[in-house]
């Protein structure tokens, strides 16, 4: 049985910054406070969390939706990847980003939706926060 979620989280930032950080391995490395490295293309290959996280981005609407197949070292050796699109929504007072995971195998939706929060929102949000005010 396949699992999957749907979080939101809204940021002070327009969707333009948060897209291109997100495929930058710099940018990324910097918000995450991990390695990361981003083929930024469709088809280009990524890791994160010093390789604990790796996929590949799948499709791309630039600005609005990054479409990736994602898996961690923790999947089970013979489960396919799961599937993570990352929605861009401009508001009035920036971005509501939406975390879309799909596929995710069993047991372990509920242990990756606390690390989007934790691992990513979190630490986006103190980082873009600290960006905006330079």
């Amino acid at each position: 049985m396949a699992n999957s979620f749907t979080i939101s989280e809204k940021f002070n930032v327009q969707p333009e910054v948060l897209y291109k950080a997100w495929l930058n391995s710099k940018e990324h490395t910097n918000f995450t406070g991990s390695t990361a490295k981003i083929n930024p293309g469709k088809g280009g290959k990524f890791t994160t969390w010093d390789d604990y996280i790796s996929g590949e981005t799948i499709g791309l609407d630039v600005n609005k939706k990054i479409v990736q197949s994602w898996r961690t070292t923790e999947f089970p050796t013979k489960s396919p990847n799961s599937r993570v699109e990352i929605v861009f929504e401009k508001t009035a007072n920036g971005t509501k980003l939406t975390i879309k995971h799909y596929d995710i195998p069993d047991g372990q939706a509920e242990e990756y939706k606390k690390g989007w929060k934790e691992y990513y929102f979190e630490p986006m949000k103190e980082y873009f926060s600290k960006k905006m005010k330079k």
